[in-house]
């Protein structure tokens, strides 16, 4: 099942982690971070870039069952 990956530009403080940490699913552009485009496969990679958000700004859910994945 894919999933939705969302980052909350109110929370994002641009730290960049994310796009080193999954730098095939996030990128930093103008002082923060962009999600992927569209849905995207399950990787551990998107999971590990959401935990360690100092912000909390990534939000991962499950397409289909809406179930929130992270935080």
């Amino acid at each position: 099942m894919s999933w939705l990956v969302i980052v909350d530009t109110g929370r994002c403080t641009g730290s960049g982690i994310c796009a080193s940490l999954a730098p095939a699913h996030f990128t930093y552009r103008d002082g923060r971070s962009t999600p992927p485009g569209g849905p995207v496969e399950p990787d551990d990679d998107v999971v590990t870039a959401a935990e360690c958000c100092p912000m909390e700004a990534i939000i991962v859910t499950e397409l289909g069952t809406g179930r929130v994945l992270h935080p």
